[in-house]
């Protein structure tokens, strides 16, 4: 399902996770960094507080010494004293009212550090301890004030358990800041193990999802680019059969696709200009051929027409004259005879070879003028129909709309009749020639089928080459179809011969411009120079 998302939401997903890998780590140390800037900020706070602690309890201390300087003699110990130039009383006043700063230093201390390290369990113990010690010092305040030196022993006693009171809360302090540095080592402990288990949970969790973003990356993107680079390079190499397959369903898909449909039309462009290549030179080898054996023709008609008269003429008249050189009795007089018509008959066949040799090699330029293709076509049929060895065999033209060309008729006529007495020639008795003529794309397009014997590969290669035939039976010339090739050529248009093998007849597709061809005449005279 994710594979056939669009590229953009593809990467914007892997930005997503990369985001979440980043926040991942970073939550994790800024928590450790908070953690550790709060257990600092305690330490410190507590570190500010011992001091006035000790400053508190040592003010306590003092003020006990200054009581016991005030105490009767027999209460006073010895190492007691008031010190000089100053009153026991004044001292111990003094030695109250910093006992009061102490405390109040003590307690702004503490709120200030409540403000930046609440200490919620311990803080309620100190507070209450603070206010007990003002209580006991509002007391020592009031119970000092209208006493005499010396003091009775009364007013001694009841001073000195204020002040032994207010000691035991002084000394209660310390042990609540020893009680909270426990507490602080523990929870420096759970947090460390937290902190532990949170550095390993999201470093793993970040690998996890580095792997993910990685795999996600090689199958939406790297994978696809992968196949794309290895089949353009394939398919640069010459492997136009190639088709690059991707399954991603997204722009690289599409671009696969479009990459396989540029293949397959530049390799069906390639396949056709190949066709068009081998066709090409085979018709100008084929012109060529003609061409050459055009100008050899011409020459060899004009050497051999005279000579063949000659001779023709000659055993006519030994004919006329074989009754007065031999008796009629004689025996070989029927022999020389027959003979004599061998001789004639074979002179007049060879002359016409040399006719249709000079049919072959004629360049004049012909008149073309509008001509009912049709009416030609079955004009050449009606005419076929009267020669007696194709009685026994059909000719069919199809029906069809009448199409109108430029042409010259008799070398239409010509090209007919070639092609329809060749498929004739193939036809066993009761075959069938199949004609078909019609219009199509600015062309006529004339189209001889039969069921003869048919052709190979081989023959259909060389079936327009001049002194080329393959008739059953072995007359011919072989010039037919090279003259039918040279007159449709003349014409502008194109002639193929196919067959789909031996015994399964054949096929000749004649295509005519129907307007006249302007470089007929150019044509003409490239083939007469040649």
């Amino acid at each position: 399902m994710l594979s056939r998302w669009p590229i953009r939401n593809k990467l914007l997903a892997g930005l997503g996770l990369l985001l979440v890998i980043v926040a991942t780590l970073s939550g994790s140390g800024f928590y450790g960094f908070y953690a550790y800037r709060e257990t600092v900020r305690r330490l410190s706070s507590r570190a500010n507080e011992l001091p006035l602690t000790t400053e508190l309890s040592q003010a306590v201390g003092d003020l006990k010494a200054s009581l016991y300087r005030l105490a009767p003699e027999k209460n006073r110990p010895s190492s007691a004293g008031p010190p000089e130039g100053e009153q026991p009383l004044t001292e111990f006043s003094r030695g109250l009212a910093q006992v009061q700063k102490s405390l109040h230093s003590y307690r702004t201390q503490l709120e200030a550090d409540e403000l930046y390290a609440p200490r919620a369990d311990g803080i309620w113990n100190e507070r209450r301890t603070m206010a007990q010690i003002d209580v006991v010092l509002t007391k020592l305040a009031r119970d000092v004030e209208g006493v005499s030196t010396p003091l009775a022993a009364e007013d001694f006693a009841q001073l000195d358990a204020d002040v032994q009171q207010l000691r035991k809360l002084a000394a209660v302090l310390p042990g609540f800041f020893h009680e909270d540095l426990r507490t602080l080592r523990d929870d420096v402990r759970g947090q460390y193990r937290t902190l532990i288990v949170l550095a390993w949970v999201t470093s793993i969790l970040a690998l996890l999802l580095f792997v993910l973003f990685v795999k996600l990356f090689y199958d939406w993107v790297f994978r696809p680019l992968r196949i794309l680079v290895k089949g353009s390079r394939r398919v640069a190499a010459g492997q136009f059969s190639y088709r690059i397959q991707l399954d991603t369903r997204d722009e690289m898909s599409e671009l696969a696709e479009a990459m396989n449909d540029m293949t397959a039309r530049f390799r069906a462009i390639r396949d056709d200009l190949d066709e068009q290549v081998r066709e090409r030179t085979n018709q100008v080898i084929r012109s060529e051929q003609l061409a050459s054996v055009g100008f050899l023709a011409a020459g060899v008609a004009h050497e051999i027409n005279n000579p063949l008269a000659s001779i023709a003429m000659c055993a006519e008249s030994l004919e006329s004259r074989l009754g007065s050189l031999l008796p009629a009795d004689h025996a070989d007089q029927d022999v020389v005879r027959s003979y004599l018509k061998m001789i004639q008959t074979e002179a007049f066949r060879c002359k016409e070879i040399t006719e249709k040799l000079l049919d072959f090699s004629r360049l004049c330029d012909t008149q073309h003028q509008p001509a009912e293709l049709r009416e030609l076509v079955q004009g050449v049929i009606d005419m076929v129909g009267h020669i007696g060895k194709y009685h026994g065999k059909q000719v069919v033209l199809l029906p069809g709309p009448a199409v109108m060309a430029q042409v010259n008729p008799q070398e239409i006529k010509q090209v007919v009749l070639n092609l329809v007495t060749n498929g004739l020639d193939s036809l066993e008795p009761g075959g069938l020639v199949q004609i078909e003529l019609a219009q199509r794309a600015g062309l006529a397009e004339l189209v001889i089928t039969d069921n003869g014997c048919g052709m190979t590969s081989d023959v259909l290669a060389q079936i327009f080459q001049p002194f080329f035939t393959r008739r059953r039976n072995g007359q011919g010339t072989g010039l037919g179809l090279s003259i039918t090739y040279r007159i449709v050529a003349d014409h502008g248009g194109h002639i193929e011969a196919s067959s789909a093998g031996p015994g399964l007849g054949s096929r000749f597709c004649v295509t005519l411009p129907l307007a006249a061809n302007p470089s007929r005449k150019e044509s003409r005279h490239q083939y007469q120079a040649a």
